[in-house]
């Protein structure tokens, strides 16, 4: 996305303060800024919005703009949010209906504001609202029950398209440190002297011997967690020891 494209998150008449708080919340873990708020309920300090957006409310809350659909629609690109499913174009005020993946693949490069707008939670945008976006965009559902609730469906979206604000994120560098082979093999070591102490059955020992190898094989021990569990035979040889268990008694 080019420096003058500007992603702004739009919020038509909702109706609990709470969620215009989520939308809020949501916008900051992915990166966007700006919100506009349509007819909006009580959002400012002590209010149920100030409380769900946690972080949020000292910038992306504190500073949302109220103005009226009409300005919305004339001032931005508007693509709006809906939970319609059904396909065609005799089905649709606006045809076709982009899924939020493929609309972040297109948008990113935009040289224009553009709004991203989400409606009421009980009824959504009205016909005569969704007749005047410029796009719509629906998120994939289960058929039977594809209405999200509109804090869920900004959250999903935004998600969606973090690229535009935030550009190829990275997971951060994973801080797991392997245990080396040698510190491995000794714990493997440790293991075939903890089977001689306990007098394991011979005819039994190669295959949990494998076992052991396969188990702890899969799981990318840590130093810490090699450590550990030598200190758990250990203990359990000391125990052992103390009672005079392990091997049998002549």
């Amino acid at each position: 996305m080019t420096e003058r494209a500007r992603i702004s998150v739009a919020i038509v008449d909702a109706e609990t303060s709470g969620n215009v708080g989520t939308v809020a919340r949501a916008m900051k873990n992915f990166g966007f800024k700006d919100l506009l708020l349509i007819d909006p309920p009580p959002y400012g300090p002590g209010t149920e919005a100030a409380g769900f957006a946690g972080r949020a409310r000292a910038d992306v809350l504190a500073e949302a703009t109220e103005l009226t659909f009409d300005a919305l629609v004339e001032s931005y690109h508007t693509i709006a949010f809906t939970s319609m499913t059904t396909s065609g174009d005799t089905k649709h005020i606006r045809y076709p209906v982009d899924t939020p993946d493929a609309l972040a693949e297109r948008l990113n490069g935009v040289d224009q504001s553009v709004a991203l707008v989400f409606g009421r939670e009980r009824i959504g945008l009205t016909n005569d609202e969704l007749a005047r976006m410029d796009e719509l965009c629906s998120i994939p559902a289960d058929p039977t029950y594809p209405v999200l609730n509109l804090g869920q469906a900004a959250t999903i979206a935004l998600y969606e398209l973090r690229s535009l604000t935030l550009g190829d994120t990275q997971l951060p560098d994973d801080p797991h440190k392997c245990a080396s082979p040698i510190e491995v093999e000794a714990l493997f070591d440790h293991i075939d002297s903890f089977l001689d102490t306990i007098a394991y059955p011979p005819e039994r020992r190669e295959k949990t011997e494998i076992m052991f190898r396969r188990v702890l094989g899969r799981t990318d021990l840590t130093p810490r967690e090699v450590s550990t569990l030598h200190g758990v035979f250990r203990c359990c040889e000391q125990l052992l020891d103390r009672h005079d268990l392990g091997q049998p008694q002549e």
